[in-house]
């Protein structure tokens, strides 16, 4: 993204002063504005990375403010602070419950450079044309919307989209293969008695029910309707089976922050528990072993994109769209990819990948030579091969993404009787 271009957009907004300035000025009248613009941006630690904001100084010359709170904190300000943040970086299911407060505005497609390139699964929902769509809150579902202001989503692709997708993965559990010492294959091995008291849970209500169903439907004890969206007796039936394995001392603890996770399972206390992917990077980087279990019953998904304050506009609003496409052209989606998550436009990343990353981290071949995270730390050597395989057996063996439910409340109310009992 160039500053002249910057600059002629700007001038054009600027009115009778700019255009009686020289051209050969107006470069340099535009830098000195856009070094004075900070955009407030909030979201969780996942992808509020203090290197990305470094970059976008160097890149784009203005500053953004980063601050990262749990998935819970995120929703309650997005969706009662609008006055709080310019971007902000949240998760498709937490948009179902963000965007009727109307503290979002909608984004015009047409000045997204990328658009053609984003990844199916957030325009029709379909990864390839022969895929099916998973159960919960598909981002496709709650990524577009008829007309700036329409407080309901629109049932397919139009030119105004909620958030504009960035970053998303495949979850699954995470194990300790040196201290379980045999194959993991089904989520059912979260509540089997043989880990007592090393097994361990997120509490995030809306993430952790989900794990909870693609365990209980892996133990053939039920069959969801549709685990995105529970009934009341669904909900009732999961958590009471989760209770019971509680009070019998299967888990060793329950996490909040991705911190909490590395640590209860780099130390070893946690054998077998719900994690992420960067939180699986973090513990191999420590020299650990530690696997991001591929499971036969399929992956927990998720996905997440950076949405703009209502009250955002001008020069700022400008800025807001130059570093959505910015963050669409590859440095960050390549930063993303070498901790394991996919970037919404993944071809772009690969200009910013080597041949051996990208081919590790993206099709799924063996390592070429050793694998590093973004910070240097060693991953995977070489001969390795990603957990799960490439893109495409990764993210098309989805079978639930996180969702928010129609019994939502009633549904936050019994996590919280369980984290209580």
């Amino acid at each position: 993204m160039s500053k002249m271009r910057y600059s002629r957009r700007s001038m054009l907004k600027a009115g009778g002063a700019a255009l009686a300035a020289s051209t050969l000025s107006a470069p340099m009248v535009w830098a000195q504005d856009i070094k004075n613009i900070t955009l407030r941006q909030f979201g969780t630690g996942v992808s509020n990375l203090n290197d990305v904001g470094t970059k976008v100084k160097e890149d784009l010359g203005f500053t953004l403010e980063m601050t990262a709170l749990d998935s819970d904190s995120v929703t309650q300000r997005a969706a009662t602070q609008p006055g709080s943040f310019d971007i902000a970086d949240i998760e498709y299911w937490i948009c179902k419950k963000v965007w009727p407060t109307g503290n979002l505005q909608a984004m015009d497609v047409s000045r997204i450079e990328n658009y053609d390139k984003i990844v199916g699964i957030f325009k029709s929902g379909l990864l390839t044309p022969e895929s099916d769509i998973a159960q919960g809150t598909a981002p496709h579902t709650v990524g577009f919307i008829e007309e700036p202001g329409a407080k309901t989503f629109a049932s397919e692709e139009t030119n105004w989209m909620t958030l504009i997708p960035t970053i998303y993965n495949a979850d699954t559990l995470g194990i300790r293969p040196d201290l379980i010492g045999r194959p993991i294959d089904s989520w059912a091995e979260l509540l089997n008695p043989e880990f007592k008291g090393k097994a361990s849970l997120l509490d995030i209500s809306s993430i952790g029910i989900m794990d909870m169903a693609m365990v209980c439907e892996a133990m053939g004890e039920i069959q969801y309707g549709d685990k995105g969206n529970m009934t009341k007796d669904e909900i009732d039936k999961t958590l009471a089976i989760f209770t019971e394995a509680k009070k019998a001392g299967q888990f060793r603890a329950f996490w909040k922050s991705f911190d909490e996770s590395v640590n209860l399972m780099a130390s070893g206390e946690v054998v077998i528990q719900s994690m992420w992917s960067p939180a699986i990077t973090a513990v191999k980087s420590r020299g650990i072993d530690c696997v991001y279990q591929p499971l036969k019953e399929g992956y927990r998904s998720w996905g997440g994109g950076l949405g703009l304050s209502s009250s955002l506009s001008g020069m700022e609003l400008d800025a807001a769209y130059d570093y959505i496409n910015w963050y669409l052209s590859g440095w960050v989606g390549g930063y993303l990819m070498r901790q394991g998550y996919y970037s919404a436009v993944p071809e772009t990343s690969k200009d910013y990948m080597s041949e051996n990353e990208w081919g590790y981290w993206f099709e799924g071949k063996p390592a070429t030579g050793e694998i590093t995270s973004p910070t240097g730390d060693v991953l995977a050597k070489a001969g390795d091969v990603r957990d799960g395989g490439d893109f495409y057996e990764r993210m098309g063996r989805v079978a639930c993404w996180n969702s928010v439910m129609d019994q939502n409340q009633y549904m936050v109310r019994k996590w919280n009787e369980f984290i209580a009992a």
